[in-house]
C-alpha cells in the first residue's frame, strides 16, 4: 500500500461500557499492570459479549474510514498482562512491588520465576475471528521484549538482556503462528523504548530482531512515553535521536510514533529515511477533539522529512483511556486530516 497518508490505529480502543467495569489506569492491583478491571459477564455470556466488542470495534474503525485497522484489543483486560499472563516462567498468584518505567512508577507485578516460554497459542483463535470480521487489512500487536522484562519482577535470569532474548524467542514463536493467518501488520508495543534509550542501543534493537525472524506480514514497533494515568508524571525524555537512530538498523518496517502529545519536533523523522511512520498526530490523553486541519498541518509537516507514502496518519497510542465517542470522533477528524492533507500536496 503507498498511498500517501493512509490511516490507521494502534491497537487498543475503549471498551464498551456494557462489557468492562470503568476504572482509571492507574487502579491498583489492575489495568495496564495487573489483572485487568472486571467483565460484567462471565462464561457463555461473556464469550458472546467479547464477540459483539470486536464486531463493534472493527465497525466504528472501518465506518470513520481506517484503512488499517485493529481488533481493538477488546478481548484483553491489559494489552500487556493478556500476553504475559499466559507465558510458561511467570507467576502471578504472588505479585511483587516493581518500579516500572524508569521509575515512573511503582507497579504490582507478576514475577519471572523460570524460563521465559510459549505454553500455547494464545491470540491465534482471536485474529482468525477478527480477520473474518474486517473488510480491509487488519493488524494485530504483541509486547515487546523490551517491555516485558520491564514489567516483571525478575526471580530467574538476572541479566535483562538474557530475559528479554528468551522474551523474543516466546514472542516470535507467536508471532510466527499468527502470521500464517494472513494480517497485514503483526506490531510489537514497546513504551519503554522511550525510557530506556541506551538499553534500546545496547540489547533492545537485537532483542526487537529476534521477534521479528522470519516473518511474512509487515513489522512494526510502537513507542511512545506510555498511556496518560491520572496523578502520574508523565516526563518526556529527550530519547527520540537515539532511539530512531537505533531503529533505522532494525530489521522492522514500520516506526508507531508518539510526535502529538509529546509535542515532539518532525525534524526527528530524518533519522530513520528507511522506515514508514505511524505519525502520531492524536493525542489519547485529553477530550478535546482535534480538527482535520490541525491534522493535516502536522501530517504535512512530517512530509517535509520522509516521503508521504512513508507516512501514516494514527493516535500516539491505544485509545482505550477515552470513552467510545470521543474516540470515535477523534478517528473521524483524523482521516478527514489525512484525507485534506493529500489534497493539499
Amino acid at each position: 500500500m503507498s498511498e500517501a497518508f493512509l490511516t490507521t490505529v494502534v491497537g487498543s480502543m475503549p471498551k464498551p461500557i456494557w462489557l468492562q467495569e470503568q476504572l482509571p489506569l492507574n487502579a491498583e492491583g489492575k489495568q495496564v499492570h495487573g489483572a485487568g478491571a472486571d467483565w460484567r459477564f462471565s462464561g457463555e455470556t461473556l464469550d458472546v459479549a467479547l464477540d459483539d466488542a470486536v464486531r463493534l470495534s472493527i465497525h466504528e474503525q472501518q465506518h470513520a474510514g481506517i484503512d488499517i485497522v485493529s481488533d481493538g484489543e477488546q478481548r484483553r483486560k491489559s494489552y500487556l498482562t493478556h500476553i504475559t499472563r499466559a507465558l510458561g516462567g511467570v507467576d502471578y498468584t504472588t505479585l511483587a512491588k516493581k518500579w516500572t518505567r524508569n521509575n515512573r512508577r511503582l507497579a504490582e507485578v507478576g514475577r519471572c520465576i523460570g524460563p521465559l516460554h510459549r505454553q500455547a497459542p494464545i491470540l491465534v483463535d482471536d485474529l482468525a475471528f477478527a480477520l473474518a470480521e474486517a473488510d480491509r487489512p487488519l493488524k494485530v500487536t504483541l509486547p515487546g521484549p523490551m517491555t516485558i522484562v520491564d514489567t516483571l519482577a525478575d526471580e530467574h535470569y538476572g541479566d535483562e538482556r538474557a530475559m528479554s532474548m528468551a522474551a523474543a524467542e516466546a514472542m516470535n514463536a507467536e508471532a510466527r503462528a499468527l502470521d500464517a493467518l494472513g494480517p497485514a501488520v503483526i506490531q510489537f508495543d514497546e513504551p519503554v523504548f522511550s525510557r530506556y534509550p541506551e538499553k534500546v542501543a545496547d540489547w533492545g534493537i537485537e532483542a526487537l530482531d529476534a521477534a521479528l525472524r522470519g516473518l511474512s506480514a509487515r513489522t512494526a514497533v510502537h513507542v511512545c512515553y506510555s498511556y496518560p494515568m491520572p496523578g502520574v508524571p508523565r516526563p518526556i525524555q529527550d530519547s527520540y535521536p537515539t532511539i530512531l537512530a537505533a531503529l533505522e538498523r532494525s530489521a522492522v518496517d514500520e516506526l508507531a510514533l508518539e510526535f502529538e502529545a509529546s509535542r515532539l519536533d518532525p525534524a526527528l523523522l530524518s533519522l530513520c529515511p528507511s522506515k514508514t511512520v505511524l505519525f502520531g498526530c492524536i493525542d489519547n490523553g485529553i477530550d478535546a477533539v482535534e480538527t482535520p486541519e490541525a491534522v493535516a498541518d502536522k501530517l504535512l509537516a512530517a512530509a517535509r522529512h520522509l516521503p508521504a507514502t512513508q507516512i501514516q496518519a494514527a493516535p500516539d497510542c491505544g485509545l482505550v483511556p477515552l470513552s467510545p465517542a470521543i474516540a470515535r470522533a477523534k478517528l473521524e477528524t483524523m482521516v478527514a486530516g489525512a484525507r485534506l492533507a493529500r489534497e493539499r500536496l
